[in-house]
């Protein structure tokens, strides 16, 4: 397998490329989507966040209330360092897991990690790294449009992350999706080309341009 690691900011549009890479062929890890299941009802991360942050973060009925936990540890740096403490190394095992499950075939297997940046692309097994990159005006629009965020509040949320320049220093590629879909298919294009090389080198290899 081949292993390469896919990261952006807030609003850039990750999750489409993801699923444009998944349509292509690609195995997609996806550590939001290994959040959501692990705090679920029933997950393993579940009952802990419930016990540390109060009944006030689960939803009438009975899933968590993710926008409530967000404001909680959204301002508040050490009610966010537990609940990373109480889900990262869940997830950690579980993307472990489900790369082991892929170690014996020939896929491309894209971990999408939103925080691959603030971690250090060392901090896992890759041999490249993509990343999505918008202007900020782009992500608040896209915020404010789709998420139903209001313009404050998605500008904070951007602003609270790493800037787009030290989340570019660790690509091998960054895809522009500032423009339109079509535009974005093209990167893409070229792109899935540069993965296919780097799986029958077995090392990285140029970008694609």
């Amino acid at each position: 397998m081949l292993v390469v690691g896919l990261t952006g900011g807030i609003g850039s549009g990750k999750s489409t490329v993801s699923a444009k890479l998944a349509e292509r062929g690609a195995v997609v890890i996806d550590a939001d989507a290994i959040v959501r299941e692990l705090q679920a009802p029933g997950g393993e991360a579940f009952v802990g966040i419930v016990e540390r942050f109060g009944p006030g973060v689960v939803a009438a009925d009975g899933t968590l209330d993710r926008p409530a936990l967000a404001a909680l540890v959204f301002s508040d740096e050490a009610a966010r360092a537990d609940l990373n403490k109480l889900t990262h190394p869940l997830v950690g095992r579980e993307m472990a897991a489900r790369m082991a499950a892929q170690a014996e075939t020939d896929n491309i297997v894209v971990l999408d990690i939103p925080l691959l940046a603030e971690r250090g692309r060392g901090a896992y097994p890759v041999a490249g790294v993509i990343v999505v990159d918008c202007p900020v005006d782009v992500a608040v629009a896209r915020l404010v449009e789709f998420r139903g965020f209001t313009e404050e509040d998605a500008r904070a949320r951007v602003a609270a992350q790493i800037s787009r320049e030290e989340r570019r220093a660790i690509a091998d590629v960054v895809i522009d999706n500032g423009g339109t879909l079509d535009q974005l298919e093209e990167q893409l294009a070229g792109v899935w080309t540069w993965l296919e090389d780097l799986r029958s080198a077995g090392t990285p290899s140029a970008s694609p341009t």
